[in-house]
């Protein structure tokens, strides 16, 4: 008696659809893949275009900031200081263009120095504006 045993035709066509079944859900599950791929894609294109856009968009009060710097304004701070802090929040991202040092000794932080002058204390852009000249 012979071990191996023959399959009847139907059998095989059974198989075969089978066999054909597995392909279609094999298919079916990279497109679903596919389609994920290019969706995390377009997120992630999305977020790293907003981030550079709010990173390398001007800041409200950018000119304001290189006019006090152009006159020679300097503020005198600390970076621990929670009035110093606030004083730059003020400016947001626009501080980067504010002359800034960093100096322990100061009696009241944070210092501006305009024409030679002292101003303790935070200075509201009003009072800024009028010392320098510069608009905000």
């Amino acid at each position: 008696m012979s071990k191996l045993q023959h399959v009847p035709e139907h059998n095989e066509e059974e198989h075969k659809a089978r066999e054909e079944h597995h392909e279609q859900i094999k298919v079916e599950k990279t497109g679903k893949k596919n389609k994920m791929w290019i969706i995390a894609g377009v997120v992630l294109l999305v977020a790293v275009s907003v981030s550079a856009f709010a990173f390398l968009s001007p800041g409200t009060y950018d000119n304001f900031a290189k006019c006090l710097t152009e006159k020679g304004a300097v503020m005198y701070g600390e970076d621990w200081c929670q009035y110093t802090n606030g004083q730059k929040a003020m400016f947001g991202k626009s501080f980067k263009h504010v002359t800034y040092v960093v100096k322990s000794d100061l009696a009241k932080r944070p210092t501006w120095v305009i024409d030679g002058e002292s101003y303790e204390t935070v200075q509201s852009f009003e009072r800024l504006a009028a010392l320098t000249g510069c608009e905000y």
